[in-house]
């Protein structure tokens, strides 16, 4: 990227807003803070919901931005014209592949089913060792809690081991999730050991 850190964060989430005025008020500072920090933002490509908030948070902070949308959501007319760089696919296994090929790490917000979809597309691919690529989720009030629990509970029931459990971090503000996003997974830092 010219002028900025050749670093790059995906950012899943939600393409509306949720409930609660927070989801869009840590998505717009966690678009503010990679704009500063000159790390580039790869994300779904929309230009609506919490998508949109994090795009034109760090566009306005000096951010670099790709999206990535399948031609599908383009013919919506929910694409992002604004970005540095727009790529437009056929299918959503094209786009996730994409962006996390693209990604050093990847944080992801508040959402429903498809921010789910990718979430755990993502830490199938590390836990079968395709991928090496960090996965945060930013518990944004506790949304998170619930998905944490149910991670634990499989864990219990022998369906998850221990260590792959661990590739699902959590982190509770902007800078953690930063942070845990960009530190390899054969070295999370001491102090989130008992976060994960």
């Amino acid at each position: 990227m010219p002028g900025g850190s050749s670093l790059r964060l995906a950012v899943y989430m939600a393409a509306n807003h949720g409930s609660n005025p927070r989801y869009g008020e840590v998505a717009a500072a966690l678009g503010t803070e990679l704009g500063r920090r000159r790390i580039g933002l790869v994300y779904g490509g929309g230009n609506v919901g919490l998508m949109g908030t994090v795009a034109d948070a760090c566009l306005a902070a000096g951010g670099h931005v790709t999206g990535v949308i399948t031609e599908h959501l383009a013919g919506l007319e929910v694409v992002h014209r604004g970005v540095d760089q727009l790529h437009i696919v056929a299918t959503m296994h094209e786009r996730k592949a994409m962006m996390n090929a693209m990604a050093d790490g990847i944080i992801t917000l508040p959402g429903g089913f498809g921010t789910l979809d990718e979430t755990f597309e993502a830490l199938t691919w590390v836990q079968l060792g395709l991928t090496q690529t960090p996965v945060v989720l930013l518990d944004v009030d506790g949304f998170w809690d619930a998905l944490f629990h149910a991670l634990d509970a499989m864990t219990d029931a022998g369906f998850v081991r221990v260590e792959h459990r661990n590739l699902a971090r959590r982190a509770v503000t902007v800078d953690e999730a930063i942070e845990l996003a960009l530190a390899p997974l054969e070295s999370l830092p001491a102090k989130w050991v008992d976060r994960v």
